[in-house]
């Protein structure tokens, strides 16, 4: 039991890391899109570019954050899972354009091996996860029938 519970405090304490990690993206990219490109040397030059990186960015960023909070608080097994899913397609990305495009600078290696370690944490702490222990037990009355 007390592994259990060592468990869903470090799971939340990843989702946490994972979600400042989304806000802080977002927030640089709604306040100025332009930073979040010079990260990989692209230069926006119209505002068709501007809008497009504050909305995949900006506006999805915040609705990973807000979704990664919602599960740390409502179902931290499923949030792993979700996690597992979000940094282990991340890697694959750049796995998929190592093997059609070339190698990734250092941008790319570094945040390759970050996402990778990543998922595998989620991974981890997933598996390490008992489903009983992930999320609060809530019974709902249902109408016309009484507990």
């Amino acid at each position: 039991m007390k592994k259990q519970k060592t468990i869903l405090v470090l799971a939340r304490i990843f989702m946490g890391l994972s979600a400042l990690s989304m806000l802080s993206v977002s927030m640089m990219a709604f306040g100025n899109p332009q930073k979040v490109m010079d990260l990989v040397r692209v230069e926006l030059n119209n505002t068709d570019a501007y809008s497009s990186i504050r909305g995949v960015y900006g506006g999805v960023g915040l609705t990973l954050f807000i979704t990664i909070v919602y599960m740390a608080i409502k179902d931290v097994k499923r949030g792993l899972q979700f996690l597992s899913m979000l940094w282990g397609f991340y890697a694959l990305s750049r796995i998929l354009t190592i093997m059609v495009e070339g190698s990734l600078g250092a941008f790319g290696t570094q945040w390759l091996m970050t996402e990778s370690v990543f998922f595998v944490i989620a991974m981890s702490l997933n598996l390490a996860m008992k489903p009983q222990d992930a999320a609060p037990r809530m019974h709902l009355a249902t109408p016309g029938h009484t507990h």
